[in-house]
C-alpha cells in the first residue's frame, strides 16, 4: 500500500481571486487583559486577604486602649539604710497610678544624692518620705535633731531607720513621760554628732557619755526633748 502525498493548500492568490476571505490574525492579550485575568484567577485570595484586613481594622479598633501609667524612680539594687544614692542606683519606670506612692519621685535629679531612711528593696519606688538629703532634713514635717540617750551601749546599737520612742525618766525615779513616738533614726554625718568634732549638740562627749544620736521629730516633740533634756535621762525605745 502506498502513501499519496498530501496535495498542497490552495494559493493565497488563487483564493483571493476565488473570493474566500483570508485568515483572521491571532489576537494576543494586551497587558491590561493578563493583569485582569490574573486578578479573576486569585479572586478566592484576594477575597481573603481584604477579609484579613478588615478583620484586623475591626479588632484594632474595639481593642481598649493601654492603662494610664505615670513615671516613677525606682531602685535598681537593695540599699540599706544610710546609702548616699548615685545614678547607678535609680532609674525611672511606669507603673499604674494606684502603685505609685503619694509625692512620689519622678525625676532621677531629684533622687541623687538623696540618702536612705531605711533599708529599701530594688524595685522600690522613692518617695520624699525615705530619704533625707546631706544638709539633715527629716521627712515632710519634721526637724532633725540630736539626743543623747542615757544608755551608751544602746545609743551605739541604734541604726538609721529604726523607729523609736523617746522616753524622759526622772533620775529620782517614778513614771516616766513619752516625748517623742516612733523617732525616725537618721544617717550621722561624717563629722556630725558621733565623730570627734563636736557634731550638732556642740562639744565632744565624755568616755562615759552616750554618743548624741540624730533623730527625725515634729517639732511639738523637739520642743518636748529640748525641754526634758536638762533634767531628765532619755531612754530610747526600739518600736515597729
Amino acid at each position: 500500500m502506498s502513501l499519496l502525498p498530501t496535495p498542497p493548500g490552495p494559493d493565497p492568490a488563487a483564493r483571493s481571486a476565488s473570493g474566500a476571505p483570508p485568515p483572521l490574525p491571532v489576537a494576543r492579550p494586551t497587558p491590561a487583559r493578563r493583569w485582569r485575568l490574573l486578578l479573576w484567577r486569585s479572586r478566592a485570595l484576594v477575597a481573603a486577604l481584604c477579609l484579613g484586613a478588615a478583620a484586623a481594622v475591626v479588632v484594632h479598633a474595639v481593642r481598649p486602649p493601654p492603662p494610664p501609667t505615670v513615671p516613677v524612680v525606682v531602685l535598681t539594687r537593695d540599699v540599706p539604710a544610710g546609702t548616699t544614692l548615685t545614678p547607678d542606683d535609680v532609674t525611672v519606670a511606669r507603673v499604674a497610678p494606684g502603685a505609685a506612692p503619694q509625692r512620689a519621685v519622678t525625676s532621677v535629679a531629684d533622687a541623687v544624692g538623696g540618702v536612705t531612711a531605711v533599708a529599701l528593696p530594688a524595685s522600690m519606688p522613692l518617695a520624699p518620705a525615705l530619704l533625707v538629703d546631706a544638709a539633715l532634713t527629716g521627712p515632710p514635717g519634721t526637724v532633725v535633731t540630736a539626743v543623747r540617750l542615757d544608755d551608751p551601749a544602746v545609743a551605739a546599737l541604734l541604726a538609721p531607720g529604726l523607729r523609736v520612742d523617746l522616753v524622759a525618766a526622772r533620775p529620782e525615779g517614778g513614771d516616766g513621760r513619752t516625748v517623742a513616738r516612733r523617732a525616725l533614726v537618721l544617717p550621722a554625718p561624717a563629722d556630725g554628732p558621733a565623730g570627734a568634732g563636736g557634731g550638732l549638740l556642740g562639744g565632744v562627749a565624755a568616755p562615759d557619755e552616750a554618743p548624741p544620736v540624730v533623730v527625725a521629730l515634729t517639732p511639738d516633740e523637739a520642743l518636748a526633748v529640748a525641754e526634758s533634756s536638762a533634767s531628765s535621762r532619755l531612754v530610747a525605745v526600739v518600736v515597729p
